[in-house]
């Protein structure tokens, strides 16, 4: 993976990761203060070794060594991800200092062409009095010479007036010397400022240059991101087969304890068997003791009983006999204590066995925890430089949502018509639409399926939301045919807390934060305003008068005016501003809106929304002790849907919005194929929303797109160009987003920028 390291660095990385400790005394490895993983560098060759290595074993029934090696594969399985995750930082880090030196230096280079600016302008003010009076001196010199003949014919008569008419020549040609010199000097300084501008011109070409370096510096990056994920799906291949291994330890060990328990049982059988050994013992021992006092008394009376001699005898071989069995039952005695101490013995290693493996199977977890834990980590760093890399590019941010099925909706099988690409590349970021037997595949940043809800979505732009606290100007709108769930993305449904749209949930989130600020200093003030775009006339929703112009559609009542300033800011003539303080306020605010906003009944949707909804929220904040001023912009649309004539069945009021809403999405179209093109007109100007956008189109804007999307199987059609149009806008590149710091203004007006 990193090509431009020297062979011996390669191979001392590689053999520190297979635990090799064979080094040169002549070579140092390279110090990395601060590093977990040191000095240690991998390639690509290194890492597609480290995963193709395959375990050796000498016997493999010996899950003790094999459960080893798997340690110490995953021990340097580790030590690469940890490089890799190192290498990524360092390549942020480095890409966000260049960033910063390249805008050091515009800044430079532009103040330098305004002082250039005002020193030649100050430099042909100089010329042209110089010139006037050059112009006056030679009008006197005329004069002069014309006294001078006057005083000629005149000279035996007026020789004092000669005398005076010959030191005025002198001193006016004193005069005119020294402007010939300021002249001179003049000239010189225009040589001098011409070399400078050359100056400037060739520092402006190493500029360009290094700008393109800078260029390479990120494609090369974004290769490398997409390394690491191809990487990151083989170790979580190689995780899978770890998993598998562990489901046999699972089952080796239920053996063990199975083979335990049988262990167990048949101690204790041989534990009863022994106890009943004892006891025969014991009455054995006291019957030989009875028949020995039987044969004790039996030799004191032999002698007086000689007639009981054969009884006697008989008695003595039956003593014998019993002697024999008591021995043979000390022999089986002995035998049950050697099993019983043999099997105590096994039991108690596999106890210890058992033990040994709980432990390794808890590590084994812990590991494997450990390692789902740096993927996680892993997949939303790359999430983080994938988004960075999109914010240097400049391209607008395309997220995707698919309607779930609704109870009116048709229960055709023909309905499925998409699919989602489960591959590790395009996971949760492809769409797949079948249409006539043709599949058409689509990539954006992000694709939310049906059953994703309004709390997952929000997850995924709340840090785009978080921009605007920031200090930069951020623009989220909603796109799509009616009725395919913008306005229930953006709003949500009212009443249900936990269908709460993005709107609601932002303004949450920006006056948490806000709270959460207050301890560092942070003071924010905010502004509210709210307006939609009803056939091409601009309504203030908020204005305490209700606007007449929704009685004449739009031929009266007060017209708005839409004005851009140089600083890319946006201001909307006579609209209605509100401060707010609390997220209690805006939902208000956006409760009142909502009753005064156009909506219509079609034969596409119930509740169909006639114009466009603009929700700006400017915001202002100063920390009190830095100083530092930050001004940041929310831009929440929610657009109205394209629909067809013969579908939606529109006549009259709803004929006439219905194209003003095709005529101004038809316009935005445009715009995004000049941009799309980069060509040098684009034609914002052509309606009010693509001109009311035109900062967000083509500023430094943070801008993203939902394209809302319906399943219905005979909406198929407008679905496709929906998908279509999105892929076009995120191809569009517009500026860099830039961070606004203090920049406090006197004027107090809304910024929709």
């Amino acid at each position: 993976m990193v090509g431009t390291a020297n062979n011996g660095r390669l191979r001392l990385a590689f053999s520190l990761v297979n635990g090799s400790q064979d080094l040169d005394p002549n070579s140092a490895p390279p110090s990395n203060a601060g590093s977990e993983c040191g000095g240690i560098e991998f390639t690509r060759e290194d890492v597609e070794a480290l995963l193709n290595e395959k375990m050796k074993y000498k016997n493999k029934f010996n899950y003790k060594e094999r459960c080893e090696n798997m340690m110490e594969y995953i021990k340097r399985l580790r030590l690469c991800i940890k490089w890799f995750q190192e290498l990524e930082g360092e390549y942020a880090f480095e890409q966000e200092k260049l960033r910063s030196a390249l805008e050091l230096t515009e800044r430079r280079c532009s103040e330098m062409e305004v002082s250039l600016n005002n020193k030649e302008e100050e430099l042909n003010l100089i010329i042209l009095e110089l010139r006037k009076s050059l112009a006056s001196l030679q009008d006197k010199l005329a004069k002069e010479e014309s006294e001078k003949k006057a005083a000629v014919d005149s000279l035996t008569k007026e020789k004092e007036a000669r005398t005076s008419i010959e030191r005025s020549q002198a001193s006016l040609s004193e005069e005119l010397e020294k402007v010939q010199g300021e002249l001179d000097g003049a000239n010189q300084r225009i040589v001098s400022i011409n070399d400078m501008y050359k100056l400037l011109q060739e520092y402006n070409s190493s500029l360009q240059l290094y700008n393109s370096k800078l260029q390479t510096d990120l494609d090369t990056a974004h290769e490398t991101v997409k390394r690491g994920e191809k990487d990151r799906s083989a170790i979580v291949e190689n995780l899978h087969t770890l998993r598998g291994q562990h489901k046999s330890l699972q089952d080796q060990l239920l053996s063990s304890i199975a083979s335990q328990d049988e262990v167990m049982k048949q101690k204790d059988s041989l534990l009863n068997e022994v106890a009943c050994l004892r006891m025969e013992l014991r009455q054995t021992k006291e019957d030989g003791e009875h028949y020995q006092q039987q044969v004790q008394s039996l030799t004191a009376e032999v002698s007086k009983y000689k007639e009981l001699a054969t009884s006697s005898s008989e008695l003595e071989e039956k003593s014998l006999s019993q002697g024999n069995q008591i021995q043979i039952l000390h022999d089986q005695l002995a035998v049950a204590e050697r099993k019983l101490q043999m099997s105590d013995m096994s039991a108690f290693e596999t106890r210890n066995e058992f033990e040994a493996q709980k432990k390794l199977i808890k590590e084994l977890q812990n590991r494997l925890e450990d390692a789902e834990f740096k993927l996680i980590e892993g997949e939303k760093l790359r999430k983080k430089l994938h988004n960075t890399i999109l914010e240097l590019k400049g391209n607008i941010r395309v997220f995707c949502r698919v309607r779930p099925q609704l109870s009116d909706d048709s229960s055709s099988n023909q309905g499925k018509f998409f699919s989602y690409p489960t591959s590790m590349e395009y996971l949760g970021r492809g769409i797949d639409m079948t249409q006539n037997g043709q599949k058409h595949s689509f990539t954006f940043d992000k694709v939310f399926m049906p059953d994703t809800s309004q709390e997952e979505v929000f997850i995924e732009i709340s840090q785009l939301v978080q921009s605007a606290l920031d200090g930069y100007k951020v623009c989220i709108f909603a796109y799509g045919q009616t009725g395919s769930g913008k306005t229930y993305t953006m709003m949500g449904k009212p009443g249900q807390p936990d269908e709460k749209g993005l709107i609601p949930r932002s303004l949450e989130q920006i006056f948490q934060t806000k709270q959460a600020l207050q301890p560092q200093g942070w003071r924010y003030e905010m502004q509210v305003s709210m307006l939609e775009i009803y056939n091409e006339t601009i309504r203030d929703l908020l204005s305490p008068i209700r606007d007449s112009s929704r009685i004449e559609n739009g031929t009266a009542g007060k017209q708005y005016t839409i004005k851009h300033d140089a600083n890319g800011n946006t201001q909307v003539s006579d609209l209605t501003i509100v401060d707010v303080q609390s997220s209690r306020e805006v939902a208000y605010l956006l409760d009142r809106a909502a009753h005064s906003r156009s909506v219509g009944k079609t034969q596409m949707n119930e509740q169909s929304s006639r114009s466009h909804f603009v929700f700006t929220m400017r915001i202002t904040g100063v920390n009190e002790s830095t100083e530092q001023q930050v001004q940041g912009v929310l831009n929440l649309i929610d657009l109205a849907g394209s629909e067809r004539i013969s579908k939606s069945g529109s006549t009259g009021d709803r004929l006439k919005e219905t194209q003003a809403i095709n005529k101004s999405l038809s316009s935005l179209a445009d715009v995004i194929f000049a941009l799309a093109k980069k060509e040098d007109h684009v034609p914002f100007r052509n309606s009010k929303l693509t001109y009311l956008l035109q900062p967000c189109l083509g500023g430094d804007s943070k801008t993203l797109m939902f394209v809302n999307v319906s399943p219905e199987p005979s909406s198929a059609g407008e679905s496709l160009c929906s998908l279509r149009f999105a892929a076009r806008v995120n191809a569009c590149e517009i500026g860099t987003p830039r961070r606004q710091l203090n920049m406090r203004t006197s004027d107090s007006r809304l910024s929709y920028g």
